[in-house]
This record gives C-alpha cells, structure tokens and sequence, in this order.
C-alpha cells in the first residue's frame, strides 16, 4: 500500500469513529482531499486508492493540474479566493466553489459557466468567528446573499462554509463550527433547502463531524507536508488543511 492510501485509510478510520461519536452515519460525510501544491501523480495515487473529490486554492495552478488528468472521472472543488479575472476559468473548470462571499463573483461565475456544463455547485463562505483579515460574508448578511444568489442561473447554492480561527481543545473547536451549523438552519427555516456544511480540517475534522459538517477538506493527512513549491505548481503555501 502506498503512502496516500494508507493515510486515506486512516483519515477514513477517523471519519468512521468521529460519525459513531456523533450518531450520524458515515455516508453522511464526503472526504474533500486538499491536493493544493501537490502535482497530478499525487492525485492519480489518490483517485487509485478510491478518492474522487480533490480541493484546490489557486486556480492556475488547478487548472493546468485539472488538464493533466482529465481523463479521469474526478470532482474539482475551488476553495481558494476567486478574484474576478479568474471567474472563467473557475467557471469552466471546476464543479463546486466554496467561497462565495460577493454577489458580483457568483454573477461572473454564473454569467460564465458554459451551457453545456451542469450548473456550477457554490457555497457561500462566511467568518462566524468575525475574524477582520478573514474572507467570508458576515453571518447576519448571509442570508440576503443567499437569496440573491438562489436567483442567478447555471449556479446552485448548496450551503456554507467556514475556516474558524484554530481551537486548542475539541470544545472549543465544535462551539466554533456550530455556529456555521446554526446558521445553515436558520437559512433552512426560512425556506432555502440547502444541505452543505464544508467545515473541519486536518487538526479539527473531529469537532466538525460532532458539530455537522457534511464535507471535510484534508490536506496534510493524506498528501503530508506542502512540498517546495516548482515551475509548475508554483502557489505560494496557505493555511493548513
């Protein structure tokens, strides 16, 4: 057994024990592996040990990643800010997107997607910690951005998700991704059916499961540490997945 596979094994095992601990059953969770400065064999290791889903932050970098390896049946995901010359190409390259937070980036992407592609699958980022250099849209504007962007076409709004300031203890962790968890319900209570927490990640993925998260984003405990970047892949290394 490879490296990769033998951590996806374990990131699964921890996965399995953390929905037990929760009363949810597994299949409840998808497991979003965080292939950001890793090149195309890291995730053709990963797609053979079973892994569809992979997560990318920088968009060039992606793409040309994505090209390499379109021959294989995998799911992008961008979870990394989307300026808005990089609309298109996000547009037309990946499947989901994690971090909207300004409608003038969902109507570009929305505006963008080609026709001939399923609609584009968003979830709208937001800083429940309020961290004041963190992206995100405010928890109490969340929902009128839903609702502008449940309007748009060729995009669906799935849900949220967040990147809390790191927690020492699994308390506190689970008190911080509850507040995305709440929030989701409340845009539920007011009619607008989404069922997409993107939350936890390598160090908390555990408190994110208790807490209801549906889609965990694992970068160092499948691939390992961020590898010097290389003429390719050459993104500067991010927060930690």
């Amino acid at each position: 057994m490879t490296t990769i596979r033998n951590n996806l094994q374990r990131v699964h095992e921890r996965i399995v024990t953390a929905c037990a601990q929760a009363q949810r059953p597994v299949t409840d969770v998808t497991l979003l592996a965080v292939s950001k400065t890793f090149g195309p064999e890291a995730v053709r290791e990963a797609h053979a040990a079973g892994q569809l889903a992979f997560g990318e932050n920088y968009i060039q970098e992606a793409v040309e990643k994505i090209a390499l390896l379109r021959e294989l049946p995998l799911q992008w995901h961008c979870i990394g800010p989307v300026q808005s010359n990089k609309t298109r190409l996000v547009a037309t390259h990946f499947d989901w997107v994690h971090t909207i937070d300004r409608l003038k980036i969902a109507q570009r992407l929305s505006e963008q997607r080609p026709p001939e592609l399923a609609p584009l699958q968003v979830l709208i980022q937001v800083n429940t910690d309020s961290g004041p250099t963190k992206a995100g849209v405010a928890p109490r504007d969340a929902m009128a951005l839903a609702r502008e962007v449940l309007q748009l076409p060729r995009l669906r709004l799935r849900g949220l998700m967040t990147i809390p300031e790191p927690a020492g203890d699994f308390a506190s962790q689970r008190a911080l991704h509850l507040r995305a968890r709440l929030l989701l319900e409340q845009l539920n209570q007011a009619g607008l059916e989404l069922d997409t927490l993107s939350m936890g990640m390598t160090g908390d993925l555990e408190a994110a499961i208790d807490a209801g998260s549906t889609l965990v984003r694992i970068g160092t405990a499948v691939f390992g540490g961020r590898p010097v970047k290389d003429a390719t892949f050459s993104a500067p290394a991010g927060p930690v997945a």
